[in-house]
């Protein structure tokens, strides 16, 4: 029993600090952004330039790449979102067609397989392929949010099962969990967006019968 605590304790004491407020940032942008609260994207800003040193520390360099561009996704998911109808507290969800989502994959399978040979072959990048599918699919899905396109969820949902691989075998044990929670969160979020999407129908439904 000493022997755990005293494995416990050193753990504690060794603990990535920066890494750990970095994953709780994260973790408030996707609560947040489940929600449909502006304040998410203040919260992306911090935590992902925390993530852009992390990353690039660990040699997960397409990760290190996307995490600089969701700095600039930050302060326009800020600007897009803050653009409410009057009197509005919630935003506006829209739904995109399967066929368009099909599309974008085969584009972004494409694009991935390329920039997953460059980093390959000439890069010291670990898990260049996933770690560039992971990222080259989390920048469509960034955008998504900022559009609040419902699907968004869904992308997220599968990026974020094989990122937990990856944080796995880097050792980075708070990204791990975080990365766990963001699939729980993801859920809520697809049911919550879902249900405002369906609501939002339902609410346009008498003036378009006019």
């Amino acid at each position: 029993m000493s022997e755990i605590l005293a494995n416990v304790t050193t753990y504690f004491q060794h603990l990535p600090w920066l890494e750990l407020i970095a994953m709780l940032l994260s973790l408030a942008y996707v609560i947040l952004a489940a929600k449909g609260s502006l304040w998410c994207w203040p919260a992306a800003f911090i935590s992902t330039a925390l993530y852009t040193y992390i990353f690039y520390d660990v040699l997960l360099l397409m990760d290190s790449a996307l995490n600089a561009y969701y700095l600039l996704m930050a302060v326009y998911g800020y600007w897009q979102w803050s653009k409410k109808t009057n009197n509005s507290t919630e935003i506006t969800i829209v739904s995109w067609a399967l066929s368009w989502h099909i599309k974008a994959c085969i584009g972004l399978s494409v694009i991935a397989a390329v920039l997953g040979y460059v980093m390959a072959n000439f890069t010291p990048a670990d898990f260049p392929y996933l770690d560039t599918y992971t990222t080259v699919y989390a920048v469509f899905a960034t955008y998504l949010v900022a559009q609040k396109v419902l699907e968004n969820w869904l992308y997220w949902i599968v990026i974020d099962f094989v990122s937990i691989y990856l944080y796995i075998e880097k050792g980075l044990v708070p990204t791990t969990v975080l990365f766990v929670t963001f699939v729980i969160v993801a859920a809520y979020g697809y049911a919550k967006w879902l249900r405002l999407y369906q609501k939002s129908a339902i609410d346009l439904q008498p003036s378009i019968s006019r």
